[in-house]
């Protein structure tokens, strides 16, 4: 695991090592244990290393046998073996034992081609001499960053937008500002910067399963080279039994994948299906004992996992650690604004950093059950849609009066509280399923949009973007459109940076393309079964894991930050409410501070609110504004 970045001067001014390395130290957590570069003229290349496979060898940059070609990559190629037996039967020669060159040798047999063949998560710089061209390319899913900028005059990228803004030509240009209110009215409605745009003006995120080429001249093709197959409509004749063998077959194959490794390796068990039915193929394919993490928060017991994840741990018989921390959502705002590098509302960051750093402790590669909601229709907000497909008949009126009603009643701010999850449904039933399914996933609703970003309710945004309309089932339509847009701009983002924080690789089974290919073909009611979610991955970790825990009712990877916050009402109030907020003119001060005032009485629990306003001013304050105290410093944009 690595970060990397670098730049192409068209100008043709040489490329100083200086000017690598500045931006290079910006990724050191991604690689504390050694850094490389490549420097031929105009064009640099620069890159960190966590080692984990090759420990000894495999340093990069990596070069073909004459050195007409460099690449550094970031990520874990899982058929490595298999493709490097290929090549030396054809001849070719490594000098190294690890994954990454095998893409070097395998880019002089395809060109920009091999990324089609590499199986595993990635995001790669490759340098052709000889044809005068960069390449760039991030996995399928895109569990691995990768951003760039391009001017007349100079080509910038990096795994992390902070490494861009150190090059002196990159300009740091917030595009929350100004008249249109667009990208601020779509961050306070998703949570996050929908790709491929980010928070800087000009600087945009490289999709997954996409390569771009990039020549001295300045030129730009970009091209995608896989797309996820589409999900198989409901079949009422098809029978679980047809798919479980083959859908097990294929998840023990992506589990040991994922176990080569040279350096001490766990997973991340929350109790859940997911992580549970991750470490019970685990156990069954590792040599040794396996090592489980979990941890649980004080202040709210209906957020702690840990007993389940013990029960788990004591059925399999793995290492556990369990941790448990204390309140701890505004002493890590500042850390987690500056590794995200954008505003971001996602709060389970918290608790996915904690644990990355505990367990990070004690091994260096973590598995997770990340991904299994996108493939077999996992979140409840699914259910809740083809609740609401059923109950298509039902009044709209009837469904806004009992919103209406629900309002009047106060939020409580358990991870179940009832009055909350029954507003936001009745909510979202009364709009077409479309629009109601966006009800029931984003931060500010239409109504309060209006009302904290004036002008923000003439750039309504909407999942329409990512509808496929081939799609016939309308809530498979909906699954879809989260794996191509909560997945990557969201999950896997707090994935990579929250574990990059702690200098730990997380490794994601669920998210093999081959499985996902698969598990593509399975009929939709399969999946998503009357009210059972994920009804065939249940059907297939049967005799694997206790079936209590199978049927046990999903729960998100969370924090009481409703409850934190009431008792840090008064350091969220000083930063929300502080001249400086004012003075930027995005939001209408009186909504905030209605906001705080409802949260802080338990009118109403607004932390997915106040946390989106949180991360957006205190990411004002460090990128735009300037460098943070006690955090590295950011190049200043040019005058």
């Amino acid at each position: 695991m690595c970060g990397i970045c670098g730049a192409i001067h068209f100008d043709g001014k040489p490329v100083a090592r200086e000017l690598l390395a500045g931006m290079n130290d910006l990724l050191k957590h991604r690689g504390p244990d050694g850094d490389g570069y490549f420097i031929d003229g105009n064009v640099g290349l620069a890159m960190r290393r966590l080692k984990i496979i090759d420990i000894a060898g495999s340093d990069q940059p990596l070069t073909n046998e004459d050195g007409s070609i460099a690449l550094i990559f970031n990520g874990e190629i899982y058929n490595f073996r298999e493709l490097r037996r290929g090549l030396e039967s054809r001849g070719h020669r490594f000098k190294t034992e690890g994954d990454g060159e095998t893409i070097v040798h395998l880019y002089e047999e395809c060109g920009g081609e091999a990324v089609k063949h590499l199986r595993g998560m990635f995001a790669l710089a490759l340098w052709d001499a000889r044809r005068g061209t960069l390449l760039l390319a991030r996995d399928r899913f895109g569990q691995k960053p990768l951003y760039w900028y391009r001017d007349r005059k100079v080509f910038v990228f990096a795994s992390e937008l902070k490494a861009i803004l150190a090059h002196p030509a990159v300009p740091r240009v917030s595009r929350f500002g100004g008249d249109d209110k667009l990208a601020l009215a779509a961050y306070l409605s998703f949570g996050y910067v929908q790709a491929p745009e980010t928070a800087f003006a000009g600087i945009r995120t490289l999709a997954p399963a996409t390569a771009l080429q990039v020549n001295r001249s300045g030129a730009v093709k970009e091209l995608r080279y896989w797309e996820a197959a589409r999900l198989a409509p409901p079949d009422t004749s098809a029978k679980a039994k047809i798919y479980v063998g083959a859908l097990r077959e294929q998840l023990e194959e992506a589990v040991k994948l994922r176990l080569v490794s040279d350096v001490p390796l766990g997973a991340f068990l929350s109790g859940g299906l997911d992580s549970s039915l991750i470490v019970a193929l685990m156990r069954k394919h590792s040599n040794s004992a396996v090592k489980t993490f979990s941890i649980g928060f004080e202040g709210d017991d209906s957020f702690d996992e840990t007993p389940h994840a013990e029960t788990v741990a004591r059925h399999l018989e793995t290492e556990h650690k369990a941790f448990r921390v204390k309140p701890a959502a505004m002493s890590l705002l500042s850390e987690l604004v500056w590794h995200h590098d954008q505003p971001f509302a996602d709060s389970s960051a918290i608790p996915t950093y904690l644990v990355s750093k505990l367990t990070r402790e004690q091994v260096t590669v973590a598995l997770t059950g990340d991904g299994s909601d996108e493939l077999f229709a996992g979140y409840e907000r699914f259910y809740a849609a083809e609740l609401m497909r059923k109950l298509g008949f039902a009044p709209s009126s009837l469904m806004r009066g009992a919103a209406g009603m629900l309002a009047l009643l106060p939020e409580g701010t358990s991870y179940y509280d009832p009055v909350k999850r029954a507003g936001r449904f009745a909510r979202a039933a009364s709009q077409r399923l479309d629009v109601a399914y966006f009800d029931l996933v984003r931060v500010f609703d239409n109504e309060l949009l209006a009302e904290i970003c004036p002008g923000g309710e003439r750039h309504p945004p909407f999942m329409n973007p990512y509808m496929n309309a081939g799609q016939p089932h309308s809530v498979a339509r909906l699954v879809e459109a989260n794996m191509c847009s909560y997945l990557p701009d969201d999950l896997l983002i707090k994935a990579d940076r929250c574990s990059m924080m702690a200098s730990l690789e997380a490794r994601a089974p669920f998210l093999d393309h081959e499985l996902a290919d698969f598990a593509a073909t399975i009929p939709f009611n399969l999946k998503l079964k009357g009210a059972t979610t994920k009804h065939i991955l249940k059907e297939a970790a049967r005799g694997l894991l206790p079936d209590d825990i199978i049927n046990r009712k999903k729960h998100g990877f969370g924090v009481p930050l409703g409850a934190w916050l009431r008792q840090d009402i008064g350091a969220a109030r000083d930063i929300l409410l502080s001249r400086r907020a004012r003075e930027r003119g995005l939001l209408d001060m009186t909504v905030v501070e209605r906001l705080l005032r409802e949260h802080e009485s338990g009118a109403r629990d607004h932390n997915r609110q106040l946390w989106a306003l949180l991360t957006l001013e205190e990411w004002h304050r460090q990128f735009v504004d300037g460098a943070q105290i006690g955090l590295p410093s950011l190049t200043a944009p040019p005058s």
